[in-house]
């Protein structure tokens, strides 16, 4: 339990933005999974828009500082690795 007023408000801050990171972070984390798989299903097309998505979403997170900028730079590029080399094969 928090000793000062300062404290617990500082407790309720963190329990408030420990909610909206943590719905930010799953939603970028359910975006990445659709892109995997439009491209494991070999839908092109719709990882390609999937993918712009998860892109809006991964550098907004990391803007916002929920994850690293360089964090959400490396899945970015890991992603599009991912694609390319789908479209490579079909």
């Amino acid at each position: 339990m928090p000793n000062s007023r300062s404290a617990a408000k500082r407790l309720r801050q963190n329990a408030v933005r420990k909610e909206r990171n943590k719905s930010i972070k799953s939603a970028m984390k359910t975006q990445i999974k659709s892109v995997m798989t439009a491209i494991s299903e070999g839908d092109l097309e719709k990882a390609d828009t999937e993918f712009r998505a998860a892109a809006k979403r991964l550098d907004r997170a990391g803007a916002k500082g929920i994850i690293h900028r360089n964090t959400a730079s490396r899945k970015k590029s890991r992603i599009s690795a991912a694609i390319r080399k789908a479209k490579a094969t079909a």
